[in-house]
Order: structure tokens, then C-alpha cells, then sequence
């Protein structure tokens, strides 16, 4: 799936001024937008999911122009058919694993769902392996489990493209290696074309087919590893690719065996 994304966005918080001005593309089903905090990484995706509106620019996805300055045009987040991953995972604390799940179907508050959603529900949880916690609440999981309860409640929609936020920051180390394993089989199960960002040089190497590198609200540089086939030009994942760090993560995750319950 083809996205092209340029944008402007000028943000004010007292004397300060933050100015966005993103700028690129990526044919790949694997993104990454790499950056340190504060880069725009964060405020790009929000644009891309319609949280943001920017000021000036365009955002397609698909073919699909999700928005356009020029042409008027700025669809609501619930029409663009993203699915998202925050950060924190945003889950509802009052609501059960299920009612979570089933949220962006509902069509009215108090939930209430038809027959055909709710088995779509039990369906997702299934596929997520977590029809075991369907009455549970936020505050009684893992952070494993909070986050296939996050990625179930994107997915349900059947979204076009995930766009996923710092996806393994709240996971210990030998977590994530498995998390970033199961997200890339949850990738392929929905044939769903992911955008993640981060600041860590392992999701880097893992997720980076198109790897976007962000610095002080600009993008510096765009590279495709399909470009960069051969190791003396790969010089730009060398900037970010902590290899020996990965390495050491890949093996001691394959010594130890996973606490259960994840």
C-alpha cells in the first residue's frame, strides 16, 4: 500500500513554537518512523489517523485522500478507516476486556451491539487468544495482554492500515522481542500494512522495510531496505541498527522461556 504524507502543523504552548513539516512516502507494508521524543513522530501519525488536523498539505493512503487542504477535503478519524495503537494503550478502565473490543462498533451509549457484532467480537477475541479475559478489566492484565487487547479493538474494524505508537515501550525487554514477533504474524494473518514509531534501534531492524528518520519536526532522511540490498549500502540503517544490541536481545529471549499469563 502506497502512503504520502506532506504536511505543515504549528503548534503554540506559551513562548514556545513547535513547526511540523513532514514529508514522504513508502510503498512497503512496514514502516517505521524513527526519531527521538519530541521529533513530530507522534504528531505525524495523528495527522495520518485524523486526530491532528494539519494546516497546509495532503495525506493519502491507498489512493485514498484521507485529507487535502487545497481541495477542502479533511475526513473524520471514524471514515478513514486507520486503525490505531496508543501509546499507553487507551483501553477503558470501567469497561471489560469485551466491551473494549466491541467499542468501535457500537452504535449507541450504553453499548449495544447486533448478533452479527458480537459474534465478530468473540471471533477477534479468539484470534488474539484472549477469549479467557473477555470479563476482565484493564487493571487485572499484563502488559502483554493489554496490548492484544489493544490490537484486537484496531483490528475489529478491518482497518486499511495500523498505525502503532511506541507499541513495546511499556514492555520489559525479553516482552517485546515476543510482542514484535506476534505482531508481525498478526501482520500477516490480516494483511493489514503497519506504520510504527519509535525510538528503538531493535524495532528499527525488525519492522523497517521503508524506515523514515524524523529531527526537530523535519524529516531527515527516507531509505527502502529493498534499495539497500547489499551490506555496503546500508549505511543508513547502521545509524539506528544497534546490531550487537539486538543480537544479545534475540538470544536471551530464546534462553529463557516467557512467563505465562502474557
Amino acid at each position: 500500500m502506497r502512503l504520502e504524507v506532506d504536511i505543515k502543523k504549528t503548534l503554540h504552548s506559551g513562548d514556545r513554537r513547535f513547526e511540523l513539516e513532514a514529508a514522504f512516502s513508502s510503498q512497503d507494508d512496514l514502516t517505521v518512523v524513527f526519531g527521538a521524543s519530541g521529533s513530530g513522530k507522534s504528531l505525524t501519525i495523528q495527522a495520518i489517523a485524523g486526530l491532528v488536523a494539519p494546516e497546509q498539505g495532503r495525506i493519502v493512503v491507498g489512493g485514498e485522500t484521507l485529507f487535502d487542504e487545497q481541495r477542502g477535503i479533511n475526513l473524520p478519524a471514524r471514515k478513514r478507516g486507520v486503525g490505531y495503537l496508543f501509546q499507553d494503550y487507551a483501553l477503558f478502565p470501567h469497561c471489560t476486556v469485551r466491551e473494549n473490543i466491541a467499542y468501535p462498533l457500537k452504535k449507541a451509549w450504553p453499548l449495544t451491539l447486533s448478533s452479527d457484532s458480537r459474534q465478530e467480537v468473540a471471533e477477534i477475541m479468539a484470534s488474539f487468544e484472549i477469549s479467557h479475559l473477555a470479563e476482565s478489566y484493564p487493571a487485572e492484565l499484563s502488559g502483554g495482554q493489554k496490548q492484544r487487547v489493544a490490537l484486537a479493538r484496531a483490528m475489529i474494524k478491518k482497518p486499511s492500515i495500523l498505525l502503532l505508537d511506541e507499541p513495546f515501550s511499556a514492555l520489559d525487554s525479553m516482552l517485546r522481542h515476543r510482542m514484535r514477533m506476534e505482531l508481525l504474524e498478526i501482520r500477516q494473518r490480516f494483511d493489514v500494512p503497519l506504520v510504527v514509531i519509535t525510538h528503538d534501534p531493535a524495532d528499527v531492524e525488525v519492522f523497517a522495510d521503508t524506515l523514515v528518520i524524523f529531527a526537530n519536526g523535519r524529516v531527515e532522511e527516507v531509505s527502502s531496505r529493498k534499495k539497500s540490498a547489499t551490506p555496503e549500502d546500508q549505511g543508513w540503517r547502521e545509524k539506528v541498527c544497534w546490531r550487537a544490541q539486538w543480537k544479545k536481545e534475540h538470544l536471551a529471549a530464546h534462553r529463557f522461556v516467557p512467563a505465562t499469563g502474557i
